[in-house]
């Protein structure tokens, strides 16, 4: 599986933005799919999954509530529509697929190449 993550960009805050994390070589069919972000300094930290029939999702307490994660399959897409973003927000966004959920970010096994997020105050 190859992963295209785009969408990142420059916003205000409260201001909103949507990512687009895009499939090719296999379809998504039978895995989970992630968004995860990384802060300059920082580890990167799980932010959203669904599965991909789209009957499942969970979130980062973060972001319950401003972010939303969609998927569509005729596209092999998954979307994380952020809305209400803060500064705190800012980081480089990744999308990644394993056939489980996992917690630690480390046994996912396809990643995007990462977009940037900067959230301006």
């Amino acid at each position: 599986v190859q992963l295209q993550a785009s969408g990142g960009g420059l916003v205000q805050a409260g201001g909103s933005l949507r990512l687009s994390c895009a499939a090719s070589g296999r379809t998504f069919g039978n895995y989970q799919v992630g968004w995860f972000r990384q802060a300059p300094g920082k580890e990167r930290n799980f932010v959203a999954a669904i599965n991909w029939s789209g009957t499942s999702t969970n979130y980062a307490d973060s972001v319950k509530g401003r972010f939303t994660i969609s998927g569509d399959n005729a596209k092999n897409t998954v979307y994380l529509q952020m809305n209400s973003l803060k500064p705190e927000d800012t980081a480089v966004y990744y999308c990644a697929a394993a056939q489980r959920r996992y917690s630690d970010y480390r046994l996912w096994n396809y990643w995007g190449q990462g977009t940037l997020v900067t959230v301006s105050s």
